[in-house]
C-alpha cells in the first residue's frame, strides 16, 4: 500500500489521523498509547472504506453550504467527493461504529494533480475548493457548484499549491524553478479558461489577461508549500526544495533560507515559543527528522522509515505529538524528549579520605595492570575453546578466467586468485561480521560479509578473531628474464648451504634457461624486474633490482621459503643475517620525492582555492551587470570569466593527477619501509615483537592523507622511542613532544631521527614497549657497520662521517610491489 495523503480531524477535542492511499483506501486513525513491542491495537482503526478510485489527497473544511460543520473533500484524478464522518456510540469502545456518508462529487473535465482550500475572496463560514490539474489549469469549486477555471501562464508541470488567506491569493512554484503568487481576484476577473482557443478580439471581450502578482526564482524543484501566520499582520511562505527551504514574506522577498544536507522528503513549519521565530519540521531520505528554529538546527532524531509526511497533533490530551507516515503505510506517533528515569541514587556516607593509603593502592594496582600486560598481551586469554575459528585456504593456482575489473596493466593480463574463508561456530552467535583487508593496488570483489544467527554471544561481549594468509607470488609476478647488473643489491647470508632456486621457486622457470640452479629473474605486472642469486660457494644470497623498493617482495619471499624449507628437513636452527651497509640513502629519496608530492598537492589546492573564489566573484559582478535595468558594458568580465574558468578545470586536473603520483609514491615508500624493516632486524638479530614495535612506528598508516600524513606520524612514533625505550640519559627523557601533528616544513628532522634510531639500535638499544631502565641492553655489532657519533635529539645536526653507513646508489622512480601477508579479521557479538 502506498501512501498519498494525511490530514488531521480535529473531534471531540482530539485528533484524529486520515489517510487515503493509492490503492483507494480511506482509513481513519486514532491511535492509543502502547506498551513497547505491544504493537497496534484493534480499536486505533475507526474506520477503513475502499473507494475504488486512487487517493490524491485528502483535506478537511467547510465544504457544505447551509452549514459550518467540518467535512472530508477527497481528491481522485478525475472526481472531486465530498463526505461527511459520522459516529455512533456503542456499550463500549470498541463497539462504537463509525461511517461515511457521500455529501456531493464533482466529475473532472481534465486530470488532477493537487488542491487547496480557504475562504477565497473573503467569504464568511464556508470554505472553497481550487484544483491545479496536471495541464496547469486552475479550477475553482463553490461548495456544490462549479465557479470558474484559469491557466496559469506558461505552465508546464504542475507544482505544489497552497492559499494565502492574509493576501487572498494562490502561491504555486513554476516548471521555470519560480515562485509565483497569484490573486483570486485577478483569477476570477481574466479570461474564461473554455475561451482559450478563441481569437484575440474574443480574448480581450471575455476578460482581463492574467497577471502574475510576484515571482521569486529558487533555481529548484519545489517538494512542498506551506503558509503559517504569525498573527493578523503577518504570515510566512514555506518553500521546501531539493536541495534548500526558504521563508519568504507576503511580497515574496526572502526572509530566510537554509542550505540542506541531506535529501528532503517532507515538512512542516509552525510557530515557535520564542516571538518572531519560526520552527520546522524535516524530514530526509535518511530516516532524520530534523527540527530546526529558523535556520538553526535545535534537534535531530532517528525514525525506523523514511517519513513522507509530517503533522503535530494532540492526541488524548498529549499536546506536541510528531505523526509521520512513510510511503509503504507506517504510521507512528512520537514525541521530543525522553522518559524520566524515577531512579535514585542511595545517600552515601560522607569519610575522610586518606591520601597517604589511596597512594599506596593506587601504585599496587598499577603493579598488577602492568604485571598483568606482560604476561597476557593486549587480548585477554580464554581458557575455554573459541566460539567461532576462522580459517582461510588460497587455492594454488589463479583462476582461469580472471575476475579482475581492470583486465590489463601495460602487455600483462591481470589474474585473480580464490580464497576460500571458513567460519566453524562452538555456539549460535548473535552476529557475525568478516572484514577482509589487501593492501593496494590489490582488489577484493567483495571486503565484508554479515552472518545473521538466532541466539545471542552468551558473554554478551564482542569478540575478534584475526586470521593470516598468504597469497601467490604468481598474482603479481611472473617468470622473467634474469639480469646480471642492476643499479641496487642486497647481501643475505645465511648458516647452511644454499638451496637450488628451482626447489625454492618451482613455479618461476624460465623455459629457456637450461641451468637455472643459481640464478632467476621475475617480473612484477607492469614491467619492472628483479634478479635473486645463489652464491656457488658461500652461504650468500642476493637480490638485485633497477628499482630499490622493487627488493622488498622478493627477499621477503625468498626469507620465508628458505624456513619453510629447512623446517621441512627438520632442522631448526636455521637463520638468516645482514651484514651489509644500511641503505638509508635511497630510503631517504623516496621520502623526500613523498614529500614533495604532498607540499605540491598543497599549493595546487590552495591555488585552486583562490581560483575558485575568483570565478565566483566574477560571477557576482556579471549577473549584478545582467540584472542591471541600464544597459552598461561588460568591461571583458566574459573574457575574465572564460579564462577563469579553464584555469579551475587546468588546477582540479592537475590535483587529480597529483593525488595519482602521490598514491603511487606512498605505496613505493611502503615497500621502500618494510624493507628497511626487515633489514634491521636481520641486522640486529631483533625478536618478533621488535620488528613488531618497528612496523607500528614506520607503518602507522593505512592512507596517506593531506591533513595526516605519513612524514608527521612516524617522525612522533620515532621520537617517542628515542624518548624512552631508546633514551640515553634522562634529559632525553624529560622533552616533551609536541602533541599536534602538523606537515613539517622538510624532512630533514625525520631523516635525523631515523638515522639516530640505527645508531641506537647499533649500540645495543632495545625495543619495548616499557621504558623500565633495569631492563638488560644487548650490544650486537655486527661486521662492516661503522658506528654513527651521538646527536642530541632535538638540537644537534648528524655529522659528516656518519654518512659511511649509507650507500649511494642511482634513484629510479618505478613501480612496487606490494606485500603478501593479508590480515582477515572476524568480529561476533
Amino acid at each position: 500500500m502506498f501512501v498519498s495523503s494525511y490530514v488531521f480531524y480535529k473531534h471531540l477535542s482530539t485528533d484524529k489521523i486520515i489517510v487515503g492511499s493509492f490503492m483507494g483506501y480511506l482509513r481513519i486513525f486514532n491511535p492509543h498509547p502502547v506498551k513497547t513491542g505491544d504493537g497496534a491495537q484493534a480499536e486505533d482503526l475507526l474506520l477503513e472504506v475502499h473507494l475504488r478510485d486512487p487517493i490524491l489527497q485528502v483535506e478537511v473544511g467547510k465544504f457544505v453550504s447551509g452549514t459550518e460543520m467540518l467535512h472530508l473533500a477527497v481528491l481522485h484524478s478525475r472526481k472531486l467527493c465530498v463526505y461527511s464522518v459520522s459516529g455512533t456510540l456503542g456499550n463500549v469502545e470498541h463497539g462504537n461504529q463509525y461511517q461515511i456518508k457521500l455529501m456531493y462529487e464533482h466529475n473532472l473535465q481534465r486530470t488532477a494533480c493537487n488542491m487547496t482550500y480557504g475562504s477565497f475572496g473573503g467569504v464568511k463560514g464556508r470554505d472553497l475548493i481550487c484544483i491545479q490539474s496536471m495541464d496547469g489549469m486552475l479550477m475553482v469549486f463553490e461548495q456544490e457548484s462549479y465557479a470558474f477555471g484559469r491557466f496559469l501562464p506558461g505552465s508546464l508541470l504542475p507544482g505544489p499549491l497552497a492559499y494565502s488567506s492574509r493576501t487572498d491569493s494562490f502561491i504555486t512554484v513554476s516548471s521555470c524553478q519560480q515562485v509565483e503568487s497569484y490573486k483570486y481576484q485577478v483569477l476570477a476577473f481574466a479570461t474564461d479558461a473554455d475561451k482559450r482557443q478563441e481569437t484575440e478580439q474574443q480574448k480581450l471581450g471575455s476578460g482581463k489577461r492574467l497577471v502574475v502578482d510576484w515571482t521569486l526564482n529558487i533555481g529548484e524543484q519545489a517538494l512542498d508549500i506551506c503558509i503559517v501566520s504569525f498573527n493578523q499582520l503577518a504570515s510566512s511562505v514555506f518553500v521546501l526544495g531539493e536541495r534548500n527551504f526558504f521563508c519568504l514574506k507576503d511580497n515574496g522577498q526572502i526572509r530566510f533560507m537554509k542550505k540542506l544536507d541531506c535529501s528532503p522528503s517532507c515538512f512542516l513549519p509552525y510557530c515557535s515559543v520564542s516571538e518572531g521565530t519560526m520552527n520546522t519540521l524535516i524530514g530526509n531520505h535518511n530516516n532524520m527528522l530534523h527540527i530546526y528554529q529558523d535556520v538553526t538546527l535545535k534537534w535531530a532524531t532517528q525514525l525506523p522509515h523514511i517519513p513522507v509526511a509530517v503533522r503535530v497533533g494532540c492526541l488524548h490530551d498529549l499536546k506536541g505529538v510528531i505523526v509521520t507516515l512513510s510511503d509503504d503505510g507506517h504510521l507512528q506517533c512520537s514525541y521530543l524528549g525522553t522518559d524520566p528515569s524515577l531512579f535514585q541514587a542511595p545517600k552515601v556516607e560522607s569519610r575522610e579520605l586518606h591520601y597517604d593509603e589511596l597512594d599506596i593502592e593506587l601504585k599496587e594496582l598499577q603493579k598488577i595492570i602492568k604485571d598483568v600486560n606482560k604476561s597476557q598481551g593486549i587480548w585477554p586469554v580464554t581458557e575455554r575453546e573459541d566460539d567461532l575459528k576462522v580459517s582461510a585456504m588460497v587455492s594454488p593456482n589463479v583462476d582461469s578466467v580472471s575476475q579482475a575489473t581492470d583486465v590489463e596493466v601495460g602487455i600483462d593480463l591481470i589474474p585473480s586468485v580464490t580464497v576460500k574463508v571458513t567460519l566453524q561456530n562452538r555456539l549460535a552467535l548473535q552476529k557475525a561480521k568478516l572484514s577482509v583487508y589487501v593492501q593496494p593496488p590489490l582488489v577484493l570483489t567483495c571486503d565484508q560479509f554479515t552472518f545473521e544467527f538466532m541466539d545471542r554471544n552468551p558473554d554478551g561481549i564482542p569478540r575478534v578473531i584475526q586470521c593470516k594468509f598468504r597469497l601467490p607470488l604468481k598474482l603479481i609476478c611472473l617468470p622473467g628474464q634474469p639480469s646480471k647488473t642492476a643499479s641496487h643489491k642486497l647481501t643475505i647470508d645465511t648458516n647452511k648451504s644454499p638451496v637450488s632456486l628451482l626447489s625454492l621457486f618451482p613455479g618461476f622457470a624460465n623455459q629457456s634457461e637450461d641451468d637455472q640452479v643459481n640464478i632467476m629473474g621475475f617480473r612484477f605486472l607492469g614491467g619492472s624486474r628483479v634478479t635473486l642469486l645463489a652464491s656457488k660457494t658461500s652461504q650468500r644470497y642476493r637480490i638485485q633490482s633497477e628499482q630499490f623498493e622493487d627488493l622488498w617482495l622478493i627477499t621477503n619471499e625468498l626469507i620465508i621459503r628458505l624456513q619453510e624449507y629447512f623446517e621441512k628437513q627438520g632442522i631448526k636452527d636455521f637463520a638468516c643475517s645482514f651484514s651489509g651497509s644500511m641503505p638509508l640513502q635511497e630510503y631517504f629519496e623516496l621520502i623526500d620525492h613523498h614529500f614533495e608530492l604532498r607540499i605540491n598537492g598543497e599549493k595546487l589546492e590552495e591555488l585552486l582555492s583562490e581560483r575558485a573564489v575568483q570565478f565566483r566573484a566574477i560571477q557576482r559582478r556579471l549577473l549584478t551587470r545582467f540584472k542591471d535595468k541600464t544597459p552598461a558594458p561588460l568591461q571583458h568580465l566574459d573574457t575574465l570569466l572564460d579564462g577563469t574558468y579553464k584555469q579551475v578545470i587546468a588546477l582540479a586536473d592537475a590535483v587529480e593527477e597529483n593525488q595519482d603520483n602521490l598514491f603511487q609514491s606512498f605505496t613505493k615508500l611502503r615497500s621502500a619501509t618494510h624493507l628497511v624493516i626487515l633489514l634491521i632486524g636481520l641486522w640486529q638479530k631483533l625478536s618478533p615483537d621488535q620488528v613488531a614495535i618497528l612496523e607500528a612506528a614506520f607503518l602507522p598508516l593505512q592512507q596517506d592523507t593531506q591533513e595526516l600524513g605519513w612524514e608527521e606520524t612516524v617522525d612522533a612514533a620515532i621520537s617517542h622511542l628515542l624518548k624512552t625505550c631508546l633514551s640515553k640519559s634522562s634529559k632525553e627523557q624529560a622533552l616533551n613532544l609536541s602533541s599536534q601533528l602538523n606537515i613539517p616544513k622538510d624532512t630533514s628532522r625525520l631523516k635525523k631521527h631515523i638515522t639516530l634510531l640505527c645508531d641506537r639500535l647499533a649500540k645495543g638499544g632495545r625495543l619495548c614497549l616499557s621504558t623500565d631502565a633495569t631492563a638488560p641492553q644487548i650490544m650486537v655489532m655486527p661486521g662492516g657497520c661503522t658506528t654513527i657519533p651521538e646527536s642530541d635529539l632535538e638540537e644537534r645536526s648528524i655529522e659528516q662521517d656518519s654518512t659511511e653507513l649509507f650507500t649511494n646508489h642511482k634513484h629510479l622512480n618505478l613501480e612496487t610491489p606490494l606485500p603478501e601477508v593479508l590480515p582477515l579479521q572476524g568480529l561476533s557479538e
